[in-house]
């Protein structure tokens, strides 16, 4: 399944099997408060981006991305299939220290939401392999800032506009890392918090797939990886 470009649909969350208990009450809750009603950002008209971004070489499959706005409505699968990674020829990569620096990465505009207060997600890290689950906060400071308008520099054209950072770039990382930027078209990423998930124990495809990953390395990544090994602790 690749990712699309746009998802407007709510459904119910799929609870996770043996979730983070501090979480567990709150989910259980919006499953019986759930609404099929969807609402559009109060402050402005545009949609939101979700994306997902991993280190060079360290490929990822996303096998789901549940969003809870701040109404409380819930939207199931709003994102999945392969993260955006960078795998550049004869080992020119660097996964060590990764930073946001393509974008968003690989994602859909969001619409028919609120912006965003939790968002968990599950995904393979397939160099280890291992699969991995985390809940993401979002903090309010995060969507005052997606609220508001600031000027920047379009180098593509040349010109100075007003802009949003509207765009949310979670990257899930090996060890259970996942970072989340917020940026825009023409602003710069600023990361906004960093979460360590835990071990999903039913493993890829939460264990309807023989413990078989969703897809093989590529040349690139497997070459990088026999030679540098994975960073943990980089991120």
């Amino acid at each position: 399944m690749a990712l699309g470009n746009h998802y407007s649909a709510a459904s119910p969350i799929i609870k996770p099997a043996k979730p983070i208990k501090k979480y567990t009450g709150l989910l259980v809750g919006l499953l019986l408060a759930f609404s099929s009603q969807s609402f559009a950002q109060s402050e402005k008209k545009s949609p939101w981006f979700l994306g997902f971004s991993a280190p060079a070489y360290m490929e990822v499959w996303i096998e789901t991305a549940d969003v809870v706005d701040i109404k409380e409505r819930v939207f199931r699968g709003a994102g999945g299939g392969i993260a955006s990674v960078p795998k550049p020829p004869n080992n020119r990569g660097i996964a060590r220290g990764w930073v946001s620096s393509n974008g968003g990465g690989k994602g859909r505009h969001f619409t028919g939401a609120d912006l965003p207060r939790l968002i968990y997600v599950r995904w393979q890290s397939l160099v280890e392999p291992q699969t991995y689950e985390a809940y993401i906060v979002i903090p309010e400071s995060a969507r005052e800032i997606m609220r508001k308008p600031e000027k920047a520099f379009c180098r593509a054209d040349g010109k100075w506009i007003t802009d949003y950072r509207e765009d949310i770039g979670i990257g899930p990382a090996p060890g259970g890392i996942a970072k989340v930027w917020l940026g825009g078209p023409c602003l710069k990423a600023v990361e906004i918090v960093r979460v360590v998930g835990t071990v999903n124990k039913q493993g890829p495809s939460q264990g309807k797939n023989e413990g078989r990953y969703a897809l093989p390395l590529s040349p690139e990544s497997k070459t990088y990886i026999e030679k540098f090994g994975i960073p943990f602790g980089s991120w």
